[in-house]
C-alpha cells in the first residue's frame, strides 16, 4: 500500500496511489472509471487534490520538502503532515461537528486523506470580502475553540496527559519557529521578507520598529503550553456555508496559548471590518455588513466564555489538574480564579490579535481582505485604521474589561 519512500505525487500517480490503498479506494466504491482530479492548492506550502467519482469523494493533501511558491532553495519540514494529521484526529473527536474527518495519513508519503467539503462551502475569507453574512459563524467558531481548547488544557486533564501531548508536539518545533519569527520577531525589525502598502505606509512600518512599548508587549506574549491549539486560525483556515463551519489546516498545531487561536480569530475578523471600506461601491456602502461583522466579534467572544466556563463548571470534579480541589475547595474562591483565568484569557487574546494584524500589515503574508482592494492608497487607508487599532489593543489589552469595549475603540477609528 504506503510507499517505501518519499515522492510528490501528480493527478496520474495519485490514481495508483489511491487503487493500492484500500481505506481511499473505498471511498469511491472502487470505481476509477469515472474519477476526476483537481489540483487545488493555494500555491504556498502544499499539493490539494480534490478527488472526485460517481460513488464518492475525498480530498489528498502531501506536504512536499520545500515552500512551494519559493521552490527548493526554501525548505520546509514535511513532518508538518504528521502533526496536522494528529491535530485534526484529535480536535475532531473533540468537535466533530466543525473538523473534517481523517480518513488516511501515510507516514511516509507524508499524505493525508480526509472529507471533501463540497460546495457550496469556500473560505470564510472570500466570503467576507463578498459581503456574505455568516448566521452561524460566531456559533460554531466559539463552539469548536471552547471544545479544543478546554478539553485539551489542564483544566481538564491531569498532569501526566498533558505532559504526553505537549512532548508528542514539540516535534513540531520547525513550523513553531517560522510562526515566532513572522508574527513576534520580523514586524519589529528591519528584514528583507517584510513588505507594505509603500510609499504610503512607509512611516507606519518605521513607527511599528522604533516602538519601544510595542516591542515589549509583544515578547512578553511568547510562550504558554496551555492547550493543543491550531497554531494558524485565520479567516483562511476555516470552510463555510450558511449552515456549516468546518476548520481546516491545522499544520502549525502545538502546545500553546489559547489566546493564540482565539485572538487569531478575532483578530482576522477585524481586518475583515477595516477591509470593507475598500470594497464598497456605488451599490453597497457595505456599512450593513461591517455592523454583521462587529456583532460577530462580539458574539464570538462572549459564547466562548459562555461556553468555556460552562464546560469548567460540567468537568469541575474531573481530573483536571489545574486547580486540585484539595486547594480550591471553596466555590468564592473558585470563582475568582475563574474569572481571573477568563480575563486573562481575554487579554492575551486580543494581544495575540492584535500581533497577528500587524504582521499581516507590515509583514511578510498579508491577506486577501486588503490585498484585493486594487486602489493602493484606499488600501493604505484601510490598513493604517486597522494598524493603529492593533498597536492600541497590544499595549493596552490589560484595560480593556469586556469585549464591546474592543468594539467601541473599532467605531470610534471609523468616527
Amino acid at each position: 500500500m504506503a510507499s517505501a519512500e518519499f515522492r510528490p505525487l501528480d493527478e496520474k500517480s495519485l490514481i495508483e496511489y489511491i487503487k493500492a490503498t484500500p481505506s481511499l479506494s473505498s471511498k469511491i466504491g472502487n470505481k476509477f472509471d469515472d474519477l476526476t482530479i483537481k489540483e487545488v492548492g493555494d500555491g504556498n506550502l502544499n499539493f490539494v487534490y480534490i478527488v472526485i467519482g460517481s460513488s464518492g469523494s475525498f480530498v489528498i493533501k502531501q506536504a512536499i520538502p520545500y515552500v512551494r511558491s519559493v521552490g527548493e532553495s526554501l525548505p520546509m519540514t514535511k513532518e508538518r503532515a504528521y502533526f496536522e494529521t494528529l491535530a485534526l484526529t484529535e480536535h475532531g473527536q473533540l468537535c466533530p461537528d466543525h473538523v473534517p474527518e481523517v480518513y488516511h495519513f501515510d507516514p511516509k508519503m507524508y499524505l493525508i486523506g480526509m472529507r471533501y467539503l463540497e460546495p457550496p462551502h469556500i473560505i470564510l475569507r472570500k466570503g467576507l470580502i463578498a459581503g456574505v453574512e455568516y448566521p452561524l459563524l460566531a456559533e460554531h467558531m466559539s463552539e469548536y475553540m471552547a471544545r479544543t481548547l478546554f478539553r485539551t488544557s489542564l483544566l481538564y486533564r491531569t498532569t501526566s496527559e498533558h505532559k504526553r501531548a505537549v512532548a508528542e508536539f514539540c516535534g513540531n518545533v520547525e513550523l513553531c519557529r517560522l510562526t515566532e519569527r513572522v508574527v513576534f520577531s520580523d514586524p519589529y525589525k528591519v528584514s528583507e521578507l517584510n513588505r507594505w502598502t509603500s510609499p504610503y505606509l512607509d512611516h507606519d512600518a518605521e513607527a511599528v520598529r522604533e516602538d519601544n512599548i510595542l516591542k515589549l508587549e509583544v515578547a512578553e506574549l511568547k510562550s504558554k503550553a496551555q492547550a493543543l491549539i491550531h497554531g494558524d486560525l485565520h479567516t483562511g483556515s476555516v470552510m463555510v456555508t450558511p449552515n456549516s463551519t468546518q476548520v481546516i489546516d491545522p499544520e502549525f498545531a502545538f502546545y500553546g496559548p489559547m489566546g493564540y487561536d482565539i485572538g487569531a480569530f478575532l483578530g482576522n475578523l477585524i481586518l475583515a471590518f477595516f477591509a470593507q471600506d475598500g470594497h464598497a461601491d456605488e451599490g453597497n456602502d457595505r456599512k450593513a455588513y461591517k455592523e454583521w461583522i462587529l456583532r460577530t466579534i462580539e458574539e464570538t467572544w462572549t459564547l466562548f466564555q459562555k461556553k468555556f466556563t460552562a464546560l469548567w463548571h460540567q468537568h469541575k470534579d474531573g481530573p483536571g489538574e489545574a486547580y486540585l480541589p484539595e486547594i480550591y475547595n471553596k466555590p468564592e474562591l473558585q470563582q475568582l480564579i475563574q474569572e481571573k483565568y477568563v480575563k486573562d484569557l481575554f487579554h492575551d487574546s486580543l494581544g495575540f490579535g492584535a500581533a497577528k494584524m500587524i504582521r499581516r500589515i507590515v509583514g511578510v503574508a498579508h491577506v486577501e481582505d486588503f490585498e484585493s482592494i486594487k486602489d493602493a492608497s484606499k488600501r493604505a487607508a484601510c490598513e493604517r485604521q486597522a494598524l493603529e487599532l492593533a498597536k492600541t489593543l497590544l499595549k493596552e489589552r490589560r484595560k480593556f474589561q469586556a469585549i464591546s469595549g474592543v468594539i467601541s475603540a473599532i467605531r470610534k477609528l471609523q468616527s
